[in-house]
């Protein structure tokens, strides 16, 4: 039987070999996830080119993923540079990649991305649409964005994030209402000028139809664009971001009428208290449709250690029902991020993620947790190492300060004093010399 995209399939009663893979991975039996596929609570972002793809699962009954974002800019313009990153963060786990790159010639990198690198990709094509015509936005037609969809569609990859849901209405809105910080969404900034300079409707909203005969065709999955997150506490759950999310929710049901997946991008700063509840109301809204979230930050004052506050923000959001974490580095609002800002920005997403994994009863999640503390009960650091997130700077902060003696036993913090050495000594009757 022939189908079209996943979810087409799924609601055919077909399992592809994708979703048998998914299945695997998350220790669900195939039906079930099919099921959720059909639904559309469960995201398999796989488009028929990009063939080196080991295949993820998204949604918030699974294992919660991340995603790292990578690109070029004017200022840091070296692909090699981009490439280690991007190895680095499949490395350490990233299950997703979005190149962002807003300078040069973008589609050799893109074309790279889908051939070689396992791990799902995305773009965002608004901010191609510049580069790949090289004219000023205003110069733009709704056909030009349109087209540069199709492109990155048949350059291979899984998934666009449209800024969709932002129309002529929200100008006013935005005027009227007066944010603090206006709209930080780039791509909505983008869509938002566009609108602003020409007068005519958002093309990504008014020819959405043509869009998802694009992804249709390719099996795109779309990630829907909050272009009105807030950008600080004081903009959190205000009119403008409602009333967006409220336009989401009626293009993800128009995308499931065509068989398209859907994702939906949440709220990039968020007091933490408010956090729970914004993810019941997408899901509401939006009908149980993965939920893709930046952060959410939970304070602004964080420069230099957003990747933390995003951390803090992502466990409480997948906890309660958030599928996906776009990482945050400790170089957000400051600067294009470094290898180092990369592995930082992974770490935070991974240990939130995997928090929230424990604490939603993701079946297995805490399995490597039991792991590591019989590990460190038999004081075995091998093991503990094997279990780490990051096994290297765990092993390289041990090597650089190793106790002077009893090293295979103790650490240079407590010594002898140490409660583990003590205790297994107690229980098993043994002299326990401290001095």
């Amino acid at each position: 039987m022939n189908y079209t995209t996943q979810m087409d399939a799924a609601r055919k009663g077909i399992v592809t070999p994708q979703m048998k893979r998914v299945a695997e991975k998350e220790g669900m039996p195939e039906d079930r996830l099919r099921q959720l596929v059909a639904e559309g609570k469960v995201v398999i972002c796989a488009n028929k080119k990009h063939k080196c793809l080991d295949p993820e699962g998204i949604g918030s009954m699974l294992r919660t993923k991340i995603n790292v974002n990578l690109g070029v800019s004017r200022d840091c313009k070296d692909y090699d540079v981009e490439m280690k990153k991007v190895m680095e963060a499949v490395k350490m786990g990233a299950e997703s990649i979005m190149d962002l790159s807003s300078h040069g010639n973008t589609q050799p990198f893109r074309q790279k991305l889908t051939a070689e690198c396992p791990v799902i990709i995305g773009t965002v094509p608004v901010y191609d649409s510049v580069i790949h015509y090289q004219r000023d936005l205003a110069t733009l037609t709704a056909r030009d964005f349109i087209d540069v969809i199709r492109l990155h569609a048949e350059d291979g990859v899984d998934f666009v994030t449209l800024h969709c849901g932002i129309t002529r209405k929200t100008i006013d809105q935005i005027k009227k209402h007066k944010r603090m910080t206006n709209i930080v969404s780039r791509g909505g900034s983008l869509v938002f000028a566009w609108m602003s300079m020409t007068g005519e409707e958002n093309p990504f909203y008014e020819y959405f139809d043509d869009i998802l005969d694009i992804c249709e065709e390719h099996d795109v999955a779309i990630s829907l664009g909050d272009a009105c997150r807030p950008g600080c506490l004081a903009d959190a759950t205000d009119v403008c971001q409602i009333e967006e999310l409220v336009r989401l929710g009626e293009l993800t049901k128009r995308a499931w009428d065509h068989n398209v997946q859907v994702m939906v991008e949440g709220p990039g700063h968020v007091p933490l208290d408010q956090v729970a509840a914004n993810m019941k109301v997408q899901q509401t809204i939006c009908m149980g449709a993965p939920f893709y979230v930046l952060g959410p930050l939970v304070t602004d004052i964080a420069m230099g250690y957003d990747h933390i506050t995003a951390a803090i923000g992502g466990a409480v959001a997948a906890m309660n029902g958030a599928a996906f974490l776009c990482y945050v580095t400790p170089a957000e609002h400051l600067a294009l991020p470094n290898v180092d800002d990369v592995k930082q920005g992974i770490i935070a997403s991974k240990i939130a993620a995997h928090a929230a994994d424990i604490a939603k009863g993701v079946p297995g999640a805490r399995d490597i947790d039991d792991r590591m503390s019989e590990a460190r009960r038999n004081l075995d650091w091998e093991a503990q190492f094997e279990c780490a997130l990051d096994p290297e700077t765990a092993r390289a902060v041990r090597d650089s300060r190793s106790p002077e003696e009893d090293h295979e036993e103790t650490c240079s913090m407590c010594g002898k004093f140490c409660a583990v050495r003590s205790m297994n000594k107690a229980l098993s009757g043994e002299y326990i010399d401290i001095l």
